[in-house]
C-alpha cells in the first residue's frame, strides 16, 4: 500500500463510479493469506473477492482492505483497513487500521483500544468536538424519509454541530476514540465489510449505536447513528425526525 501511494494507479471498474486499484487487491490478498493460513475452515467475505468458504461456517471474516479507495487514488491519506470476525450473529473481534497514522483501533468484543508504537490506550468516546461525520455516498435506500445532505442543511444541525465528510469508515472508529461526536449514514449494513469493524469498536467503547431512526441496529429502515453519548444521539434523532412526513 505504501509503495503504491502517489504512483499512477490502474482503476478496475466495478459498477457506476465504484472502482478498485492494485493496492486494494494486493492488500486484500495479503489479509486473506493470513486468515486462511490460521483459520482455513472459516468463511471470508472480501470487498474485492466476495465470499469464499463454507456457507454453513459459523465464523465469517469481513475484510475491507482499503476503505477510502477514491481518497487513496487522489493522494489523500484518509483511508482505513477494516477486518472483523463474526461468530454466529455477533462480531467477536475487529480492527480498523489507519496505515498512514500508524494506528490500529481494535476490540476484543469487551473493550476497545487504539494501538500506536506498540502501546494500547483504551478508547473513550466524547462529544466535546461537536464534529459529526456524515456519509454522502450512495446507496440511499431511505431517501424518501432521510437524506444526509438535508441533515447537513438543517439549521438545527448547523447551530449544534460541525459537519465533516472524510469518505472513509475510519471516521466511525474516531467516534469510539472521542475524535468525532457522531457518525451518520443511510444503508443496510448487516455484514458490511465497510462498517462491521467501526460498529464493533463503538459498541465496545460504550457509544450509543442504533439504526437511522433510533431502532435496533440492522432492523427496520437500517442506517446507522453512532454517537458518543445519549445527548448527542437524541439531538441527531430529533434532527432526522424533521425529514419524516407529518403522518410518520
Amino acid at each position: 500500500m505504501y509503495a503504491r501511494y502517489g504512483a499512477p494507479l490502474e482503476r478496475f471498474w466495478k459498477s457506476g463510479s465504484d472502482f478498485a486499484t492494485a493496492a486494494d487487491i494486493e492488500a486484500e490478498n495479503t489479509i486473506l493469506d493470513v486468515i486462511r493460513g490460521a483459520r482455513p475452515e472459516d468463511a471470508v467475505t472480501g470487498e474485492e473477492s466476495g465470499r469464499t468458504g463454507s456457507g454453513s461456517a459459523e465464523r465469517m471474516w469481513l475484510v475491507d482492505p482499503l476503505c477510502g479507495t477514491l481518497n487513496y487514488a487522489a493522494r489523500n491519506m484518509l483511508v482505513a483497513v477494516n477486518v472483523a470476525l463474526r461468530v454466529g450473529s455477533d462480531v467477536a473481534v475487529a480492527a480498523s487500521a489507519d496505515p498512514f497514522a500508524g494506528e490500529v483501533f481494535w476490540t476484543d468484543g469487551d473493550q476497545a483500544y487504539v494501538r500506536c508504537d506498540g502501546v494500547d490506550e483504551e478508547l473513550t468516546p466524547s462529544s466535546d468536538s461537536r464534529l459529526v461525520d456524515v456519509n454522502l455516498d450512495p446507496p440511499f435506500p431511505n431517501e424518501m424519509t432521510f437524506q444526509a445532505a438535508r441533515l447537513l442543511a438543517d439549521p438545527g444541525f448547523i447551530e449544534r454541530f460541525h459537519a465533516r465528510v472524510v469518505s472513509t469508515t475510519l471516521a466511525v472508529a474516531w467516534v469510539a476514540a472521542g475524535r468525532r461526536a457522531a457518525y451518520v449514514t443511510d444503508g443496510h449494513l448487516r455484514d458490511s465489510v465497510h462498517f462491521a469493524s467501526g460498529i464493533a469498536l463503538c459498541q465496545a467503547a460504550g457509544c450509543v449505536v442504533t439504526g437511522i431512526h433510533g431502532q435496533p441496529l440492522h432492523t427496520g429502515a437500517g442506517g446507522l447513528i453512532a454517537a458518543a453519548d445519549q445527548e448527542t444521539h437524541a439531538a441527531l434523532l430529533d434532527l432526522i425526525s424533521n425529514q419524516l412526513p407529518p403522518d410518520r
